[in-house]
């Protein structure tokens, strides 16, 4: 007889989960099973898997149990695992509300990435599926040295290489167009500057500290947003603008178009990242345990 997995869907910016609430974590969540649910054809459809866990049921979350209650095991959509999700994180937090495991005002989500602090808006709504804008504590940005170029159609580029807690290479275009399709990872040189592939963004600006991105997901494809790539892309901005908030002691706010809305990054002078974006929960339901047995084959 087959049993049934609660799963919800939601999305930050069009950047669009299925989540797996699995407090004990319980659920084995294969790469392969990862893959089948984040099919848009043949399954539910996502760039990726927010498995809910708390901390303290899983072993790579442990050691932050003390921090932060609940774990944010992430998986993109082809199943392989990922440090971090900038949007995936807001969705997380956004459940955890949605759920009556976490209300308006800050909270703490582990990742492999680290413990993220997160804040949730108050509105005048409470706590609905879309209720409110969150806000993420990002992390410092880390700007490993040595030149980088990232290649599409036969033009090579110059890229910023940026490290959000997962790499990203950074390039300025002219045109968007420029990114080509997406659809096949970017090549990128030298190899050695990241051994595990990259995320990669490509930049225009729309204005004064405005900029809108195109974003290769390693491990997703093109997707409609990536918020450690948007955060990666505000500082490469800063940067390129003459802007160090370090230096100048002044934050430094972008705002950052993406395909699927927009997302305003601050860097602060101590260095912490702040994105701030909408999070929704759209639908939930349940996923038959023997559909997967057999997608999985």
């Amino acid at each position: 007889m087959s049993t049934r997995i609660a799963f919800l869907k939601g999305h930050g910016t069009e950047n669009d989960f299925v989540i797996v609430p699995d407090p004990e974590n319980a659920v084995d969540l294969s790469p392969a099973a990862v893959a089948a649910l984040c099919d848009r054809r043949a399954g539910i459809g996502g760039d990726g898997v927010l498995h809910v866990v708390r901390s303290a049921a899983h072993p790579e979350a442990r050691e932050m149990a003390a921090e932060a209650e609940w774990f944010m095991d992430y998986r993109n959509g082809d199943g392989s695992i990922a440090e971090m999700c900038g949007n995936g994180v807001r969705v997380f937090a956004r459940y955890l509300q949605y759920a009556g495991h976490a209300t308006e005002g800050d909270l703490a989500i582990a990742t492999r990435g680290g413990v993220k602090t997160v804040h949730i808006a108050k509105t005048g709504s409470g706590s609905g599926s879309a209720a409110g804008d969150i806000t993420v504590g990002m992390g410092r940005a880390r700007l490993p040295e040595g030149d980088v170029t990232v290649s599409v159609g036969g033009h090579s580029r110059p890229a910023r290489n940026v490290n959000m807690g997962n790499p990203h290479a950074v390039t300025f275009v002219d045109d968007l167009a420029d990114a080509g399709d997406l659809l096949s990872p970017p090549s990128f040189s030298p190899a050695s500057a990241y051994p595990d592939g990259v995320n990669v963004e490509f930049v225009v600006d729309r204005g004064p500290r405005h900029v809108a991105m195109r974003v290769h997901e390693r491990g997703s494809g093109e997707t409609r947003s990536c918020g450690t790539g948007a955060c990666a892309v505000a500082v490469a901005a800063a940067r390129r603008d003459g802007a160090d908030p370090a230096v100048t002691g002044t934050p430094a706010t972008y705002t950052v178009d993406v395909p699927g809305g927009t997302l305003v990054i601050t860097e602060r002078p101590d260095g912490e990242i702040e994105m701030t974006g909408p999070a929704v929960i759209v639908a939930e339901g349940e996923i038959d345990s023997e559909w997967l047995e057999t997608a999985v084959g």
